[in-house]
């Protein structure tokens, strides 16, 4: 049986890999072209567009099945810090960073801990035991 710890993660990784993966999406049906011009608009790279519209789908998929859980809380950290201070910060607390703040508390669990029920990674770490 499944203990709580353990739920509590796969909720915090499925969710953040929705959101992620929901994210991502919207970036490439938005037309990409229009995320990395608003890249350039803030001054920054905008071929960043494209790896940051990729992590989010990419990675969003790989919480869901639970590939890779703490290399991509990892990234999501990283990518979510990025965010905050270039993006957010200059609108505040409420209605600015405080939603990325607390995606990057998830990813950072997700970094911590990992999530190893119900994923691909718990189902690795089995099938190598067993060897």
């Amino acid at each position: 049986m499944a203990n709580k710890e353990g739920i509590g993660a796969v909720l915090l990784r499925v969710v953040l890999g929705i959101i992620f993966l929901g994210h991502g999406l919207t970036k490439f049906s938005g037309g990409i072209e229009n995320t990395a011009g608003w890249f350039g608009s803030i001054g920054l790279p905008e071929f960043l567009a494209y790896i940051v519209a990729g992590l989010e789908v990419a990675g969003g998929i790989a919480l869901i099945i639970g590939l890779g859980t703490r290399i991509v809380g990892g990234l999501f950290v990283v990518l979510l810090a990025g965010a905050i201070i270039k993006v957010q910060w200059a609108a505040g607390f409420i209605g600015g960073y405080a939603y990325d703040l607390a995606l990057m508390a998830m990813a950072a669990y997700l970094l911590l801990n990992g999530s190893k029920l119900y994923s691909l990674d718990g189902y690795i770490v089995k099938t190598k035991n067993k060897s």
